[in-house]
């Protein structure tokens, strides 16, 4: 595991109502890595993404990110920190264009952001929505609207991107595009923890992954040896890697 650490989680509890979710969770992140935290229905991935996110009341223990503690900060805070969280689902403004879809991913940005740069950056790296760009973002595909979100949550540059089951309704061929988005960000140095079903396939373009089971992490290793590992492969995988390519 890399040492240079830009986001950890110190004993965190936190839930729904008299419900606990997150029972301890400790968890530290690696500058510039994709982590992939898998774990069976219910174990509080997604719930962990939002208590980083400020969406959900942390009731014990501490969150910190590159050095700051961010325990509890509002939303806004975390976007100007240099986060930015994508949650499930389709995250879209349907009725408007695609263009202004865009625009509003910068609606948060401090005075001096050059919105025009950032707004053209975003054309270039992603065709499909310069092509597209004056259209309602309803009329793109699944898979489009997925970018769109992805693009849209790039435009303040963040540096830590929370993105939970980005492969949710998607084929596999746009799943591998949405992958390769992310590992091109993770070598531009951004920093990528992500919550996802489809384990395999996640961890196979991870630098390191996590098992959370009951609000506590059970394992957190390099993404190859979790993959390796015949604990993970008998409950998440279906089989080790070695197996499966036997």
């Amino acid at each position: 595991m890399a040492t240079d650490t830009i986001l950890r989680l110190d004993g965190i509890v936190a839930g729904y109502g008299r419900m606990t979710v997150l029972d301890g969770t400790r968890l530290e992140i690696a500058r510039g890595t994709i982590t992939t935290m898998i774990g069976p229905n219910g174990a509080g991935k997604s719930t962990v993404l939002k208590a980083i996110f400020g969406l959900l009341a942390v009731r014990a223990g501490r969150i910190v990110f590159d050095g700051r503690d961010i325990t509890n900060a509002a939303p806004r805070a975390l976007l100007d920190a240099g986060a930015c969280y994508l949650p499930q689902g389709r995250n879209i403004f349907p009725e408007l264009s695609v263009r202004h879809n865009l625009e509003l991913g910068g609606v948060a940005a401090e005075r001096g952001f050059n919105f025009a740069a950032r707004l053209d950056e975003a054309m270039e790296r992603f065709p499909v929505l310069a092509r597209k760009a004056d259209r309602q973002a309803s009329t793109l595909s699944g898979g489009e609207q997925k970018i769109l979100e992805l693009a849209r949550g790039l435009m303040l540059d963040p540096r830590l991107i929370l993105i939970d089951e980005p492969s949710i309704g998607l084929s596999p061929t746009i799943v591998r595009e949405i992958f390769n988005i992310l590992q091109q960000l993770r070598d531009r140095g951004v920093t990528i923890l992500m919550v996802e079903q489809n384990a395999r396939s996640a961890l196979e373009i991870s630098d390191d992954g996590v098992v959370l089971e009951l609000g506590q992490v059970r394992m957190q290793d390099r993404a190859p040896t979790l993959l390796r590992d015949p604990r993970v492969g008998q409950l998440f995988l279906g089989a080790t890697l070695a197996e499966s390519t036997a």
